[in-house]
């Protein structure tokens, strides 16, 4: 099972590699604005499966959300540290 820091190791690692037909690095290449749109549509769809999905399909979709705002921060820079010290 995957965690929050361990995800964030495996996509610094894969934006650091840059391996061949990493949906990561993709999205990465493709910038903030395309980043910022997956992160609104995600808590969108985090938002809908908590009203009306049940629990598992919410667990999903925020397993999403989680993903892509942590390709933001990598884009950006940030690391877990600099958000933690929010929380």
């Amino acid at each position: 099972m995957k965690t929050f820091e361990g995800l964030f190791e495996e996509l610094s690692q894969k934006a650091q590699n840059r391996p061949e037909s990493s949906l990561t690095v993709e999205e990465l290449d493709k910038g903030t604005h395309f980043i910022g749109k997956k992160i609104n549509e995600e808590a969108g769809e985090v938002w809908i499966a908590a009203e009306y999905e049940g629990k598992e399909r919410t667990a999903e979709e925020m397993s999403q959300l989680l993903y892509h705002v942590q390709v933001m921060m990598i884009k950006h820079g940030i690391t877990l540290e600099d958000v933690y010290k929010y929380l």
